[in-house]
C-alpha cells in the first residue's frame, strides 16, 4: 500500500496522492544455483530497485503426487459448450450486497461448472459512461466482468434469474470449444485386495 526505496520517493495508494506508481515487491523460490544463474539478469532488469537474497526452509514443497513417477498423467477430454460473459459496475448493488457476488452464488447455488470474476482496469457500458479502476478516480466503480462455461441448457436456465438481478449491464452467449484436464484417480481397492 505505501512505501519507498532508495531514491526516497514515497509510493503510495493513497487518494490524496496523485502518484500511481505503487511499490512492487516481486518474490520466488528457487535451488540456490538456479538464483545464482539468473541473478546478473534480474540485476540488469531491476538497476533502479532492490535485490534481496536469502536462505529459506520450505515446509511444503511440490505436491509428492506431481514429483512421482508413478503419477497418472491427467486425462484430456474435449466437447462444446457455452460461455456466459457478463458485463456490470462494480459499485451494481442486489439485495444491498455487491451485484457480483450475488451472481457468482447463483451460479454455484445452480450448479453451474465454474465461474470467475474479473475486475477491469477502464471501460465502459450502454450509456457511454466511463468505469476506471486509479487511485485518481474518487468513484472507483470499476468495470467487472462475470464469465462461466457450461451447456447452453444450463446457462440458459438461469437467464430469467439474470433478468431480476442485471438492471444494467451486458449477457453474452457464445459457443466455445472446451478442452478439459483432470488427473483420474487410482480404481479403489477391491475387497479381497485389501485383505492381502
Amino acid at each position: 500500500m505505501a512505501g519507498f526505496g532508495t531514491d526516497h520517493k514515497m509510493h503510495t495508494a493513497s487518494l490524496v496522492d496523485i502518484s500511481d506508481h505503487l511499490p512492487i515487491k516481486i518474490e520466488f523460490v528457487e535451488t540456490a544455483e538456479r538464483v545464482q544463474e539468473v541473478l546478473p539478469k534480474l540485476t540488469e532488469i531491476a538497476s533502479k530497485g532492490l535485490i534481496e537474497v536469502h536462505d529459506t526452509y520450505v515446509i511444503r514443497p511440490s505436491s509428492p503426487a506431481d514429483q512421482s513417477q508413478n503419477a497418472t498423467p491427467p486425462s484430456k477430454s474435449e466437447s462444446k459448450a457455452k460461455m456466459m460473459r457478463i458485463l456490470i459496475g462494480e459499485h451494481d448493488q442486489w439485495n444491498h450486497k455487491p451485484l457480483y457476488d450475488a451472481i457468482l452464488r447463483a451460479f454455484r447455488a445452480n450448479e453451474i461448472d465454474g465461474a470467475t470474476v474479473y475486475r477491469g482496469i477502464l471501460g465502459y457500458g450502454a450509456n457511454q459512461r466511463m468505469h476506471k479502476d486509479s487511485a485518481l478516480n474518487l468513484s472507483h466503480d470499476a468495470p467487472i466482468l462475470l464469465t462461466a462455461v457450461d451447456t447452453e441448457e444450463k446457462l440458459r436456465a438461469i437467464i430469467p434469474l439474470l433478468d431480476q438481478m442485471v438492471k444494467q449491464g451486458l449477457v453474452v452467449l457464445s459457443d466455445v470449444d472446451v478442452v478439459k484436464y483432470s488427473h483420474t484417480q487410482p480404481p479403489p481397492e477391491t475387497t479381497q485386495e485389501a485383505k492381502r
